[in-house]
């Protein structure tokens, strides 16, 4: 099996030692995106929007980073965690001014279309499939990703999509089509939800999911039953990329903010920062620069 750089297993017990949902920093605002439309204005100048994936809120990430960034610019940070389809949506419509996401191919096409003028790698995880620990499709065993999505399908074993156009979705769909599948049936359940809430509903209904590592291992502290059953794959690498927000979508786009932030999230420092997130409670980061 393809291994590429990922946390073992067995630190999943040591996530008992770390919170999640953790409120907002200082400087800090968090929407889960209802009713988004980014809301700055030209005299807002101290402030920036971004639009991002669940898994960089839900894990608690940005809590621990962000302060960093208010401290040195001044500038508050209210951020949108929706999926990464609908971060970038608000991106195309100039309702944020800056976007961290976790879709390459959608990354790229956002850029191409000129709705961005900059993108930068920024770090990477990995996707697990989770499921009961009794494991009834039995994908433990399995070689690839698409041969666990295969077991599951075969077996009809209930799996839970997360069904929103988010980058976890894209990474799914990814894995379905080189099974050479298509889910459909009772069987398949798709949610239209964040992580932490498709994590939820498959606990209830003893589930399959794909979900990225360190939104998981967030949830295992508050008793989260469903273990990994398989890893490693190289389809299931989960990098995340920053982009701007073009400012000719109007003048409330706070460009200078945007690069400020840019800048400041690829530097050596940040970087740094990034890389002891998850350190001591895993002994090893839940995120690795790039």
């Amino acid at each position: 099996m393809h291994r590429f750089r990922v946390l073992p297993v067995l630190l999943v017990i040591v996530a008992l030692l770390v919170g999640c949902g953790q409120p907002a920093s200082e400087g800090t605002t968090v929407s889960n995106g209802e009713d988004a439309t980014g809301g700055q204005t030209a005299g807002d100048a101290q402030g920036l929007t971004l639009a991002t994936t669940t898994s960089t809120d839900d894990s608690g990430l940005l809590n621990y980073i962000l302060p960093d960034f208010t401290e040195k610019t001044g500038i508050t940070v209210e951020v949108i965690a929706v999926g990464t389809g609908q971060a970038i949506a608000l991106g195309q419509d100039g309702n944020a001014d800056v976007l961290l996401v976790h879709d390459r191919a959608k990354e790229d096409a956002y850029m191409a279309d000129g709705h961005g003028t900059r993108r930068e790698d920024v770090m990477y995880n990995d996707f697990v499939i989770v499921g009961p620990e009794n494991d009834p499709a039995g994908i433990a065993s399995t070689e690839s990703a698409s041969d666990a999505f295969a077991r599951i399908a075969q077996s009809e074993s209930t799996f839970i999509s997360r069904g929103d156009e988010s980058g976890t979705h894209g990474k799914e769909k990814k894995v379905w089509a080189e099974a050479g599948i298509e889910p459909a049936g009772d069987w398949y359940i798709s949610a239209g939800q964040g992580m932490s809430d498709v994590l939820t509903m498959a606990e209830e209904q003893e589930a399959y999911t794909l979900t990225d590592r360190a939104t998981y291992l967030s949830r295992v502290k508050d008793g989260f039953e469903l273990a990994i059953l398989f890893e490693g794959d190289a389809i299931l690498f989960n990098p995340y990329g920053v982009m701007d927000v073009n400012p000719e979508k109007g003048s409330h786009i706070r460009a200078e903010n945007a690069q400020q932030f840019i800048d400041w999230i690829i530097s050596a420092d940040t970087k740094a920062l990034i890389a002891t997130f998850g350190v001591e409670e895993f002994g090893a980061p839940l995120f690795t620069p790039q």
